[in-house]
């Protein structure tokens, strides 16, 4: 066995190693939460679900956790993750998440190369996302949305209100080539209690008007826990898995 084989390998049995830990948290933070399917019904998926990040890491450690029986990654850049998409189209059962702040003039490549956008946070984004898809008649399955809600309502990042909710959840709503599917929230370091409170009534109330809303996208490697303890059907989960993030030059 070469050294590159030898390299490859342990970073397989880092990564599944890694992806193992981190279900059995997640397994773990439902239990505290009796979220728990119950063994009748084992044969349902979990109902929390781990996308991982891969922003920054390179093609071959995707792959990596794909073997491992990974196929939900998100990724912040795009011009990186387009590059990593068309590497790795072998592999026809991944799926993309977008989670980083979208400029306009990117949004005809995020609708063509992604299955989901995390980030939607005004109204200009979605209508500009529903108007590639129309243009693009090769492109028939609608792109998943979820509404990125600045839940701690920091300066520093991205995300509608509150208050604004609504209104951009019925622009998506109205949109052809979308479907509403949630919410996705990036809360501060150490937030309250009440954040995950906030942002898990958000999702109720979201839940009860539109029918296809089935996903809350909160909880990273410091908050899993409280993230899966309010609801959250989905955590974004990098270092964890990949090892620490390489520096964007």
């Amino acid at each position: 066995m070469t050294t590159s084989d030898n390299f490859r390998q342990l970073h397989m049995i880092n990564i599944k190693n890694n992806l193992d830990k981190i279900k059995a948290q997640i397994q773990q933070a439902c239990q505290q939460s009796d979220r728990l399917i119950p063994t009748a019904e084992l044969s349902k998926p979990s109902p929390v679900s781990l996308l991982a990040v891969s922003k920054t890491k390179p093609s071959a450690l995707i792959e990596q956790a794909h073997l491992a029986g990974q196929n939900d990654f998100g990724e912040n850049y795009l011009q990186e993750a387009v590059e990593k998409i068309a590497e790795l189209a072998h592999l026809t059962d991944l799926t993309w998440h977008f989670i980083g702040p979208i400029q306009s003039n990117k949004t005809k490549q995020i609708a063509s190369n992604f299955s989901w956008v995390h980030s939607v946070d005004r109204e200009k984004i979605a209508l500009r996302l529903n108007q590639h898809l129309e243009d693009d008649n090769c492109h028939n399955t609608p792109l998943n949305i979820c509404l990125q809600v600045n839940i701690s309502n920091e300066d520093s990042k991205s995300g509608v209100s509150i208050e604004q909710v609504f209104a951009l959840a019925k622009v998506v709503d109205n949109c052809d080539k979308l479907t509403l599917r949630g919410l996705m929230a990036v809360p501060e370091k150490n937030a309250p209690k009440s954040c995950y409170e906030r942002m898990q009534q958000l999702f109720t109330q979201l839940k009860e008007k539109y029918p296809s809303v089935d996903t809350l996208s909160l909880g990273m490697s410091n908050d899993l826990d409280s993230a899966v303890a309010h609801g959250s059907t989905m955590v974004r989960i990098g270092t964890a898995i990949f090892g620490a993030r390489e520096n964007k030059i």
